[in-house]
């Protein structure tokens, strides 16, 4: 028997979204596009979402383009032209920066996390966002969940919902209670 995984995920998704009151009338929503599947399955999913919702929220589908050598980002737009969900993509030096900041055998994770959150709230806060919907799983949020425990010995997980330390923004993850699997097998059906 296949299974469904688009409508196994819609579905946790969805009562995730219930369950943590992650969306509300007059929500304009940035979802952060990577163009892993992981974001491409959350954009695909909350328009799903949107289009049966009893009241209207306003999506924008918005990728950071961190100038990596190499990095070739046709496919993804041409990918969200598709959606008709509006987007923006965004070009930021990072790698630059990271590369001359940290040492050559430094782990990059932490200061590039740092630049690209406060490139995304500059984007949030100029579009108009209230919420930045985020593709974090539930497999993401265990193995953060191990980190915190061995590395700062504290039990903490990623929330499904958190107001930015300026309190401009909420944070939301929609996917949160959905596995990784699910989306890989979801994502490559999907051709995303």
């Amino acid at each position: 028997m296949e299974v469904d995984f688009e409508r196994r995920l819609y579905r946790q998704m969805r009562a995730t979204c219930e369950r943590y009151e992650l969306l509300a009338a007059g929500d304009r929503i940035m979802v952060a596009i990577s163009g892993g599947k992981d974001s491409h399955a959350l954009l695909h999913l909350l328009q799903k979402l949107a289009a049966r919702l009893p009241f209207k929220i306003d999506l924008v589908a918005v990728h950071l383009d961190q100038q990596q050598p190499g990095y070739d980002g046709s496919s993804l737009v041409a990918h969200l032209r598709s959606t008709g969900v509006p987007f923006e993509i965004l070009s930021e030096d990072t790698y630059s920066v990271v590369k001359s900041t940290l040492e050559d055998n430094a782990t990059y994770c932490s200061l590039c996390s740092r630049l690209r959150r406060g490139i995304l709230y500059t984007a949030a806060e100029r579009i108009g966002a209230n919420k930045i919907a985020l593709g974090h799983h539930r497999d993401d949020s265990i193995e953060t969940f191990m980190l915190n425990l061995f590395y700062s010995g504290k039990l903490q997980a990623m929330p499904a919902s958190y107001r930015t330390d300026d309190g401009r923004f909420q944070v939301i993850r929609p996917l949160i209670e959905c596995g990784e699997k699910d989306i890989a097998a979801f994502a490559a059906k999907a051709a995303f």
